[in-house]
């Protein structure tokens, strides 16, 4: 058995469902994005609907929807009918998942929510469907054949689901001008939102901790200053502590391997002139860039003079857990 020429028909046969799914978009989808728009914007809240597989990716859906600025409630079927509808207010707006739109747990339901005054967006495969019959909006997830060899197991069906409820949450997080710092808001735990709450001095090596040199010292001098603050490169600053340049251990030993003298020599010599730098005021998100940009392993930050008052190196990164 060819694992990998399977495996291949698989994503092969998802990725032409996904394929027809977007020559399918059309103005529905439009008015689902304002649905949501409207409803989120007046304080309201998506109730998240589906049984089974579509369940699975009604939940993945509602965690996508929240972590960018629209509140999403996913609300088990079998519990609504005991006391869960709650959960649902005027104003909501429901998003329902089956592909076949006959899902009994959901479609008992139907009559239920139809006493609040909320909107149902079917995310469902047969227009013809109770659940496609009882909606404002109908979002067509049909396919032509599942990935499941035997045509059985839901696979091409829900990867079409959860495709369009992401296309449906990212047009409206641009829809609601969502921003990076809006999305920190809700990720302050992860790498994300350390990256993009954090200001590049509150990450940054202080100026007590910086190999401060003048451009008129030699290497061995630099060398010396470097190693007693363990730090990996030096910062040359002129006498109006104006930046000039930086010098790395890296380039010690480039230096080294051709003139084995080069302890002598005159830092100002050595050093790299205009040395990518960065405010202390910026996102550390903005380190992230300017280090992987340009390669470089140390970045010199900058006061509102252009006066060097610490540096970044990438090695306390990885501490901070930013890599």
């Amino acid at each position: 058995m060819d694992y990998i020429e399977k495996a291949a028909r698989v994503l092969d046969l998802e990725i032409s469902e996904l394929q027809r799914l977007r020559q399918r978009l059309g103005p529905e989808f439009a008015q689902a994005v304002d649905l949501v728009r409207q409803a989120v914007e007046a304080r309201g809240k998506i109730i998240v609907l589906g049984v089974g597989k579509s369940g699975h990716i009604g939940g993945k859906i509602a965690a996508t929807l929240t972590s960018t600025g629209s509140p999403a409630v996913v609300l088990d079927s079998l519990d609504a009918l005991h006391g869960d509808l709650g959960v649902i207010a005027d104003g909501d707006v429901v998003l329902a998942l089956s592909y076949s739109g006959e899902t009994e747990e959901l479609v008992r339901i139907l009559p239920a929510i139809a006493r609040f005054q909320v909107q149902i967006i079917a995310l469902c495969g047969d227009p013809e469907s109770t659940l496609a019959k009882n909606c404002a909006v109908f979002l067509d997830v049909n396919v032509e054949q599942e990935a499941c060899p035997l045509n059985l197991a839901p696979t091409s069906s829900t990867t079409v689901m959860l495709a369009l409820g992401d296309a449906l949450a990212m047009v409206l997080l641009e829809a609601r001008g969502f921003q990076k710092e809006d999305f920190a808001k809700f990720h302050p735990g992860g790498m994300i939102g350390r990256s993009l709450l954090l200001r590049v001095r509150e990450i940054m090596r202080p100026r007590s901790a910086l190999a401060l040199v003048r451009p008129d010292e030699n290497v061995r001098v630099v060398l010396a200053t470097m190693t007693s603050l363990r730090a990996g490169a030096a910062v040359v600053a002129g006498p109006d502590e104006q930046l000039l340049g930086i010098f790395t251990h890296g380039d010690f030993v480039r230096h080294f391997q051709t003139d084995p003298r080069v302890g002598e020599r005159l830092v100002a010599d050595l050093m790299t002139l205009n040395p990518v730098m960065v405010h202390e005021d910026k996102m550390a998100v903005e380190v992230l860039n300017l280090l992987e940009r340009h390669r470089i392993d140390d970045l010199v930050v900058v006061d509102d003079r252009g006066v060097p008052v610490g540096i970044v190196d990438s090695q306390d990164l990885t501490k901070l857990k930013l890599l």
